[in-house]
């Protein structure tokens, strides 16, 4: 008898020291952890806050003058839009190196049927923003269907988009002075409002405006959980009832279109429709999303840090030139940022482990 009361105990015991496993942390390390395990964007948030401070700090007014701001969020308005599409196809675990291939190509479809064709300048946009939505379903149907990596999909979408926006448009501009007294609808995102003294482009608003409903939709809707799901755990989102085809295809096809709105924002920023310009939008779309906590194995991160993100290169890039520095050293330190962004995203995924 004694001997299974000695058993008991010892069960008790094992069963007590496997319940303190499930404990809060106490350590400060481990509380900051599981702290930023649970809030994704609060590492980009205090690195941007840290950067506005000290670029304050070594320039005072300069840097916080209302034209400063403002500049800052209209030089990254056009990332940050192809950032959004980016973030959503990268919370499946994939990745879409043609968001920068649609959004010129959509801008060039737009000018083009505008100018070449006569077509009223709404039809035109129209059909700009329909191209981007079916170049987007294509990337979908081939990984989703055809179950074809999306590096390799995106990477041929983007040369063949490449490659047909460069021979669709003859590689001519359509300049600006022309849009402007013909078809000033294209130019719309580039046009200012004055709020508070504060100058925007409707493209900077727009902008904002599409992060938030995005961070919403991500959120508070059952799509937008599944978009989580399927970039955490695609098994068992699709054993859990989630159609993770529908959702990889509906994710894909949104990202194209909010790249053709990029497009149309592109024509607002530069005045003209260039099919030369944007080229760099696929690394610096990415840079954004992955400075801004958005985890590159899916399933984690917010889009709100995207926004943290693109804000941080845009801080970055005006602070530096305002202290008249090198602009490689704005390369460098985005770099640095990067790894950086990695290696904490690294620590972090550990909590879960």
């Amino acid at each position: 008898m004694s001997s299974d009361s000695d058993l008991d105990a010892a069960s008790v015991a094992r069963t007590e020291t496997v319940a303190t496993f499930d404990h809060e942390p106490t350590g400060l390390l481990s509380r900051l952890q599981h702290a930023l395990h649970s809030s994704p964007s609060l590492v980009p948030l205090i690195v941007l806050v840290l950067s506005v401070a000290i670029f304050g700090a070594l320039l005072g007014g300069k840097f916080f003058s209302t034209f400063a701001l403002t500049l800052i969020l209209q030089q990254v308005a056009i990332v940050g839009i192809v950032g959004a599409a980016q973030s959503l196809v990268i919370l499946t675990a994939g990745i879409d190196l043609s968001v920068g291939a649609i959004m010129v190509l959509s801008s060039v479809v737009m000018g083009q049927f505008t100018f070449r064709y006569g077509l009223p300048p709404v039809a035109s946009i129209a059909i700009g923003l329909a191209l981007g939505t079916l170049v987007g379903f294509i990337n979908g149907w081939l990984i989703a269907r055809i179950k074809l990596p999306p590096f390799i999909v995106t990477l041929g979408v983007w040369q063949i988009a490449l490659a047909a926006n460069f021979l669709y448009s003859g590689n001519e501009t359509i300049r600006a002075q022309e849009i402007e007294t013909n078809a000033p609808l294209l130019q719309f995102f580039g046009q200012t409002i004055n709020i508070g003294g504060a100058v925007f482009t409707y493209g900077v608003i727009f902008f904002v405006l599409l992060v938030l409903l995005l961070a919403y939709v991500l959120r508070h809707t059952a799509w937008g959980r599944h978009v989580y799901a399927v970039g955490d755990d695609p098994d068992a989102a699709e054993l859990s009832g989630v159609n993770t085809r529908k959702v990889l295809i509906s994710v894909y096809m949104l990202s194209g279109l909010i790249c053709a709105f990029a497009g149309w924002a592109l024509i607002g920023r530069i005045g003209s429709v260039s099919p030369t310009s944007g080229q760099s939008a696929n690394i610096e779309s990415i840079t954004a999303v992955v400075i801004g906590g958005i985890s590159l194995f899916g399933g984690r991160g917010s889009i709100l840090g995207m926004l943290f993100g693109a804000l941080i290169v845009g801080v970055f890039s005006l602070g530096l030139r305002l202290l008249g520095a090198d602009a490689q050293w704005t390369y460098l330190l985005i770099g640095a940022l990067i790894i950086a962004a990695v290696a904490v995203d690294q620590w972090i995924r550990k909590v879960s482990v």
